[in-house]
């Protein structure tokens, strides 16, 4: 069985015991077919708004011979995915801001979301607090050079209040990869140079490290 990325697996491991994924913009489907013989899903929706990726997918579930169980299908999020066909939501690596225009396009109040912004994941996070959802598991990934976000969130349908430091620390509840942080610093520092007020942002970051 084909291995997944550390990134890729963190998103993985997220996935409940006999769900059925929607996996958007799935690229070469790894992930719906490793989850599925793994044992841990029972099927998928494998989907991509591009053509070319999507017919890598096909050729990926025809040569394990699993298309009864996984359907591949050309959607722009999902857009051409009914309700009844998932009930987990996989978006990974796309922006957060791309991320949290799917979730807004469609009713998965009832569906167990997980994401892996590659860019922006205070976007995706503000999106879920904001419209009534709770991140669960939140976690940094160290994958080759980079570190990438992957949560988890369902809905709750409560609004707590939160402050933008919670956008970008969301519920990271293990602060012991001093590297990422301290990226995230010299991130937020070039944001306030540019004229940004991040000062409370910064400071909470700091109170991490």
């Amino acid at each position: 069985m084909q291995s997944l990325s550390k990134r890729l697996s963190a998103v993985a491991n997220l996935v409940k015991k006999d769900s059925v994924i929607a996996d958007i913009g799935t690229d070469h489907g790894y992930i719906p077919v490793y989850l599925y013989k793994a044992g841990v899903i029972k099927g998928a929706v494998a989907a991509d708004v591009n053509e070319k990726p999507l017919s890598s997918c096909e050729a990926l579930v025809m040569q394990e011979e699993l298309s009864a169980v996984i359907k591949t299908r050309l959607s722009n999020g999902l857009d051409h995915i009914l309700p009844d066909e998932y009930d987990t939501v996989i978006i990974a690596g796309m922006g957060g801001e791309l991320i949290a225009d799917i979730l807004s396009r469609a009713d998965v109040r009832d569906k167990h979301i997980i994401v892996n912004p590659m860019t922006h994941p205070e976007t995706a996070r503000k999106y879920l607090y904001d419209n009534g959802f709770d991140i669960n598991n939140d976690i940094i990934v160290k994958d080759g050079r980079h570190y990438y976000s992957v949560f988890d969130a369902r809905y709750t349908g409560e609004i707590l209040p939160k402050s933008r430091a919670d956008y970008y620390l969301g519920n990271i509840r293990d602060f012991s990869n001093k590297e990422y942080f301290e990226h995230l610093l010299n991130y937020l520092n070039n944001k306030l140079k540019s004229g940004e007020d991040l000062k409370d942002v910064i400071k909470a970051v700091e109170e991490k490290l």
